[in-house]
C-alpha cells in the first residue's frame, strides 16, 4: 500500500513537472511566435469609458518603430534621472513610456542592456502608463503638455506640466522617489462661467504580449491589482480569449506583471474606485491589454478648482520595496493597500512567504543565496526531524523483515487474502506501520512545491551565482552531458524535437545519483513492475529536473545527502549494516548470489542490506 501510494506521489508530480518543462513552455513559445507573426498593427488607444478612440497622428495603421525613433516621434519629452532609474515622460498625454531599471542587465552577459521596462506605443510591444481627466468628449491621451517648471524628473526636483483647453487649466506635478513610485499632483481650473464634471482616471497599457511569457500554470503574468483587499489578476490567455473583469472598492491599485517587473497606477487609497481589465484590440485580431481605474466624478464650478493625488509604479517587484510603500506615513507618499501581492505567492503563500523570508534572511547574512539554501534546507529539516525519523525507523524495521515477508510471499503466492492477513499479522507483532514510511515524501512534498515556486517568482535570486559554474540559481544548470560539458562546441537543446530532454547538466547528474543511493537503502517493492519503475526513477527525474533552476537542484541534492545520513544513522541504530561493497558491485567483483538469512538470496530480495544474524 506504501509503495503504491508513494509511487502516485511521485509519479503525478513528475507528470506535472515534466509537463510544463518538455511541454508547456515550447508551445508557450511556438504560440507566442505565430501571434507576433501575424499580428496586426496596434494604432489604436483607449479610454477609460471602453470606446476605442484614434490616437492623435494615428489616423491611419502606423508601421512600428525601433525604440530610438519611436521616442524622437514625440511633441518633447521630459528626462528621468534617479539612482534606479532612467527614461522620460512623454508630452503627448503626460505619458511614463520610456523607463529603463537601472539595476536590472537582460542577461549575465557584459554587453547585455539594461532592462526597458516602458516603451512608446509605437512601437511593437508598446508598454506605457497614462493619468488624466475624462470628460464627455474622451480622455486626455492626444493632448499635448508643456513643461511649466523642470526640466529632469529627479528625487530633488519634481516638474510641473500645465496644458488649457476649453476655458480649463490642467496642472500635472510629478515627483520620484529614490526607487520606483511617482506620484503625481492633478489641478483643475474651471475659467469659465459654468460649472463642469471630470472623472479622474488611470490605466496601464500592455500592446502585443511580451517577448518572453516564462510562467506557464505555475507563474502569474497578465492584469493584477488589488481592490478593497482582494487580489484580481487575470492572465493574458484569459483576456485574449475575450474575459473581461470588472470591480470596486476602496484601496488598492491596478496594473500590469510581467515575471519579475510591475508598471501600475495607484488611486488615493481612501478614495472607492473602478477597476477593468480588458483585451480592447480582441474584436479587431489585436492584443491591446489594458488595465484601468476610473474615480468618481469631481464637480467643478465656475472659477473654482479640483485637485487629485495619485501614483504611479515602473519597476522591479523587490519584496522589501513592494512591503515598504504599505507603509503609512505622515506625509502620505505611500500606505499602497497589499501592494506586496504583486509577486505571485500562489496558494502556498502560507509556506512560500516564510521560505521566502528566510532564504533572503541567509542570503543578506552570508552574502550568497546558493548557501542560503543549504542553510534553509537545514531549518527545514530540523524542523521536520521528529516526522521524517518516525518513517525512516519504519522503513528500516520493513528492510529487516523483508526474508520473513518474501517467505510469505513464496508460501502463500497463490492466496492474496491470506498472503495480506499474514503481512498484517507480522507488522502488528513487529510493531511496523508500513504506511509511516511515506512519512518522508508526503511532508517534504508541500515544501518542495513551495520552494519551487519561491525561486521561480522572487526577483531576489535573479542572477545570483553559487559556486564555480552556477552563475544564476534561477536558471537552469548551464553544463550539459551531452557536449561533454562544454567541450565541443555545440548546444543540444537546439536539436528539434528532441533538444528539450537534452539539457542535462552536472546538478541534475548528481541528484539523480543522490536519488538512486536513498532509494535503494529502502525495502524494495514486492511488485516486480513496480520495482522496475523505482529503478528508473532517478534517471527520470534527472531529465524532468534538467529544466528546473539550478538553486532548486540544489537543494534537492542537499535535502537527499542530509536525508540519506539521517536514515544511515536511524539503520545502525536498529542493527541494520549496508554492504558497501554490494553497494557499488559495479565497480568491484561479486559472486552472482549473495546467501542470506531465510534461504533467500540478494536476487531475490534485491536487497543488499543484511542483520547482523545474517552475516
Amino acid at each position: 500500500m506504501d509503495r503504491n501510494l508513494i509511487m502516485a506521489i511521485v509519479l503525478s508530480a513528475a507528470v506535472l513537472f515534466g509537463y510544463e518543462v518538455l511541454i508547456g513552455a515550447p508551445q508557450r513559445e511556438a504560440i507566442e511566435a505565430a501571434r507576433k507573426a501575424q499580428a496586426e498593427q496596434a494604432g489604436q488607444q483607449v479610454d477609460p469609458s471602453g470606446k476605442l478612440t484614434k490616437e492623435a497622428g494615428f489616423d491611419t495603421a502606423p508601421s512600428f518603430l525601433n525604440l530610438d525613433t519611436a521616442l524622437a516621434d514625440s511633441p518633447g519629452r521630459v528626462t528621468i534621472d534617479t539612482p534606479r532609474l532612467s527614461g522620460s515622460i512623454n508630452l503627448r498625454g503626460g505619458r511614463f513610456d520610456d523607463l529603463e531599471l537601472r539595476d536590472y542587465r537582460e542577461t549575465l552577459e557584459g554587453d547585455s542592456g539594461n532592462i526597458q521596462l516602458l516603451k512608446p506605443q509605437r512601437t511593437q510591444d508598446g508598454h506605457y502608463i497614462e493619468q488624466g481627466w475624462l470628460s464627455g468628449t474622451g480622455n486626455s491621451s492626444k493632448e499635448i503638455w508643456q513643461v511649466k517648471s523642470g526640466d529632469t524628473l529627479t528625487p530633488t526636483t519634481p516638474v510641473t506640466l500645465i496644458r488649457s483647453k476649453d476655458g480649463l487649466t490642467f496642472e500635472k506635478t510629478i515627483s520620484v522617489d529614490e526607487n520606483y513610485m511617482f506620484s503625481i499632483e492633478q489641478k483643475v481650473t474651471n475659467t469659465t462661467t459654468e460649472d463642469t464634471s471630470l472623472i479622474p482616471y488611470a490605466l496601464v497599457i500592455q500592446q502585443g504580449l511580451p517577448e518572453a511569457l516564462r510562467g506557464g500554470a505555475i507563474l502569474h503574468e497578465g492584469a493584477v491589482g488589488v481592490v478593497g483587499k482582494k487580489l484580481y489578476d487575470t492572465k493574458y490567455k484569459k483576456l485574449s480569449e475575450g474575459k473581461t473583469v470588472e470591480a470596486s472598492g476602496t484601496g488598492g491599485w491596478v496594473g500590469i506583471t510581467n515575471k519579475y517587473w510591475l508598471a501600475a497606477a495607484i488611486p488615493p487609497q481612501d478614495q472607492s474606485f473602478n477597476v477593468t481589465y480588458v483585451n480592447d484590440g480582441k474584436q479587431k485580431g489585436k492584443e491591446i491589454f489594458r488595465t484601468s481605474y476610473l474615480l468618481s466624478a469631481i464637480a467643478i464650478p465656475a472659477g473654482g478648482t479640483a485637485k487629485v493625488s495619485s501614483r504611479v509604479f515602473g519597476g522591479a517587484k523587490e519584496v522589501k520595496t513592494l512591503q515598504a510603500y504599505e507603509v503609512n506615513t505622515a506625509d502620505g507618499r505611500l500606505g499602497v493597500v497589499d501592494f506586496d501581492k504583486a509577486v505571485d505567492w500562489g496558494w502556498l503563500n502560507f509556506l512560500t512567504r516564510p521560505i521566502f523570508f528566510v532564504l533572503e534572511f541567509f542570503g543578506s547574512l552570508v552574502g550568497n543565496y546558493g548557501v542560503a539554501i543549504l542553510l534553509l534546507t537545514l531549518c527545514i529539516k530540523a524542523l521536520l526531524f521528529p516526522l521524517a525519523n518516525k518513517g525512516y525507523e519504519s522503513m528500516t524495521k520493513m528492510k529487516k523483515l523483508q526474508p520473513q515477508l518474501e517467505k510469505l510471499r513464496t508460501r502463500h503466492e497463490d492466496d492474496k487474502m491470506k498472503l495480506q492477513q499474514e503481512m498484517m499479522g507480522l507488522y502488528k507483532k513487529e510493531g511496523v506501520n508500513p504506511m509511516a514510511g511515506c512519512l518522508p515524501i508526503l511532508i517534504q512534498m508541500p515544501i518542495f512545491f513551495a520552494l519551487y515556486k519561491t525561486l521561480f517568482v522572487t526577483l531576489e535570486l535573479r542572477h545570483e551565482p553559487f559556486f564555480g559554474w552556477i552563475k544564476d540559481l534561477s536558471a537552469p544548470d548551464p553544463t550539459n552531458l551531452f557536449n561533454l560539458f562544454g567541450l565541443i562546441p555545440f548546444d543540444p537543446t537546439s536539436l528539434p524535437l528532441i533538444g528539450t530532454f537534452l539539457g542535462i547538466g552536472v546538478l541534475p547528474i548528481l541528484m539523480g545519483a543522490a536519488m538512486w543511493f536513498q532509494m535503494s537503502l529502502n525495502p524494495p517493492p514486492p511488485d516486480p513492475v513496480q520495482r522496475q519503475i523505482f529503478a528508473f526513477l532517478p534517471l527520470i527525474f534527472v531529465f524532468l529536473f534538467a529544466g528546473f533552476s539550478a538553486g532548486l537542484v540544489v537543494y534537492w541534492i542537499w535535502n537527499t545527502v542530509l536525508s540519506v545520513a539521517q536514515q544511515l544513522v536511524i539503520m545502525k541504530k536498529n542493527g541494520v549494516t549496508v554492504e558497501w561493497r554490494e553497494r557499488f558491485s559495479f565497480l568491484f567483483p561479486k559472486n552472482k548470489t549473495v546467501t542470506l538469512g531465510g534461504g533467500a538470496t540478494d536476487s531475490d530480495l534485491d536487497s543488499v542490506i543484511k542483520t547482523p544474524k545474517d552475516k
